[in-house]
């Protein structure tokens, strides 16, 4: 039997609500490490992505020799680094004859192996190739526009599994509005051909336009490179259909006494109790009781003037 640890502190009790499950998910942290053999270009390229993920990536700097994603058995330190820094993604990098400047991206589930790709990386110019005003320099964290540019996207399987992957790699926060003023960048894919993918990164410029949209002008900012897909795996049936369920919403409890119409919008109605005010006891201090004791004497007394008027009437 296993044995299983409750958190004893505070701390240790905020950070697993953190990572429990949640209806609206937080934004995706991005675990990036290298193999055993890696060259300068790559390096380079996983620096690349680390700088522009910084804000939600985790970066390793030691070698990892027991990672071999597409290997049965060398998923388990990944999954293990996965759970220890709760990265649901994470971009794995190796050099080999065989396989140079050899790329690895993949999805994790419940901190499980998802899926993968596999992609070779070629023509690399990094951010500081790139001259231009810095003014443009996109700020960290911005929400980007990505755009995916060829056919091959649609008809192209490989094609198809990488632009899921580039997507939940790079879009960021999913949010509901955006501030057209706040986006200052964008990632362009083309395909190139059915295994080759050209990415780059711009910083986009907004000038007027005479209308309220402004014009954009993309100005390129660096990195630039290629990518050439060479494998990949789709997760199981069973895995897939686990990932991809939803929590119902919950039925709205209806709103007592209140309606909501076209026109008025929403109409609330206010029910008042009796007051009762007839049988609410005043303070003796009252100016209207005091007013109405007066009046009471001066009826009484003229009453006690008209009897004894009567009286001498008939005394005489």
């Amino acid at each position: 039997m296993l044995k299983v640890k409750t958190p004893k502190t505070g701390k240790a009790r905020r950070e697993l609500e953190k990572r429990a499950p949640k209806l609206v998910e937080t934004r995706k942290k991005t675990l990036i490490l290298h193999g055993t053999k890696t060259s300068g270009m790559l390096n380079s390229v996983l620096t690349q992505i680390y700088h522009l993920k910084k804000e939600m990536a985790v970066r390793f700097s030691r070698k990892n020799e027991d990672v071999r994603p597409f290997e049965s058995g060398g998923e388990a330190s990944l999954e293990f680094f996965s759970q220890k820094t709760d990265c649901s993604m994470f971009v794995f990098g190796s050099h080999s004859k065989k396989r140079p400047n050899n790329l690895v991206i993949g999805r994790t589930y419940d901190h499980h192996i998802y899926d993968l790709v596999e992609v070779g990386v070629e023509n690399l110019k990094p951010l500081e190739s790139f001259s231009y005003d810095k003014k443009l320099a996109p700020k960290a964290g911005s929400k980007p526009f990505i755009a995916f540019i060829g056919e091959g996207f649609d008809s192209v399987e490989e094609l198809k599994h990488l632009k899921e992957v580039l997507l939940d790699l790079f879009r960021g926060e999913v949010v509901e509005n955006l501030n057209l003023a706040g986006v200052d960048r964008a990632y362009v894919f083309t395909a190139v051909s059915s295994n080759r993918v050209f990415f780059t990164h711009c910083a986009l410029r907004l000038k007027k336009s005479g209308t309220i949209v402004p014009r954009m002008e993309l100005v390129e900012v660096g990195p630039s490179l290629d990518f050439v897909v060479r494998r990949h795996r789709l997760p199981n049936e069973g895995l897939r259909k686990e990932a991809m369920k939803t929590a119902k919403d919950k039925a709205k409890k209806k709103e007592k006494n209140v309606s909501k119409d076209v026109i008025e919008g929403k109409i609330g109605k206010v029910y008042i109790p009796d007051q009762k005010v007839g049988e609410t006891a005043l303070p003796n201090k009252a100016k209207g009781v005091k007013r109405e004791r007066r009046e009471a004497k001066l009826r009484h007394g003229e009453a006690k003037e008209h009897a004894s008027k009567k009286q001498k009437e008939y005394s005489e």
